[in-house]
């Protein structure tokens, strides 16, 4: 479970990681941390503000900063790119009209000076649903390919089921940077 990825993560004693949690709302950005802090699914409610969820394992510590993903909140979410050392973008795979909105509010993100260098992670999300992109789909649709600043992966994943949500964890646990100054 997360602890045992949070075992693999830990690089130094009392070492912080901050993962930031973002993408459109209805992405399924809640129901991922809900899963990764193994509590209950059953009741999610669209985040209005920010969710922190913070777990600590044998001296480290990971902070991960889930943001409410409607259009009249994205302007905040630069509020929260200071000391981030890990970026998780979640996108509805089923939902195929908001791939060009999602690709643009994903553009404008990994423009940001604060995210530069950021290790990328993208959960494409929903991959229980009938009419899901594939991640190949996906990856194309967001031009993923000309991502040359970063390293980054897209994880085929279905936050309801918890499929795929852990191997991203695994990804992130190889690619945290070390602490920047």
């Amino acid at each position: 479970g997360l602890l045992s990825v949070l075992r693999r993560l830990k690089n130094s004693p009392e070492q912080e990681v901050r993962i930031l949690l973002l993408g459109l709302d209805n992405a399924g950005k809640t129901t991922i941390l809900k899963q990764l802090a193994s509590e209950d699914i059953s009741h999610i409610t669209p985040t209005q503000g920010f969710n922190i969820k913070s777990v600590q394992s044998q001296g480290f510590k990971l902070n991960v900063w889930d943001i409410g993903g409607q259009r009249k909140i994205r302007p905040y979410w630069r509020n929260y790119f200071e000391n981030t050392d890990l970026l998780i973008y979640v996108i509805d795979s089923s939902d195929r009209k908001r791939f060009d909105e999602t690709a643009q509010e994903l553009a404008e993100l990994l423009d940001e000076e604060k995210l530069n260098m950021v290790p990328l992670l993208i959960f494409a999300n929903k991959q229980d649903m009938t009419m899901a992109a594939t991640a190949a789909e996906i990856a194309e649709s967001l031009n993923l390919h000309t991502i040359r600043d970063r390293i980054w992966q897209i994880q085929p994943c279905s936050a309801l089921t918890a499929e795929g949500v852990q191997e991203g964890m695994v990804w992130l646990c190889r690619n945290i940077p070390t602490r920047r100054k």
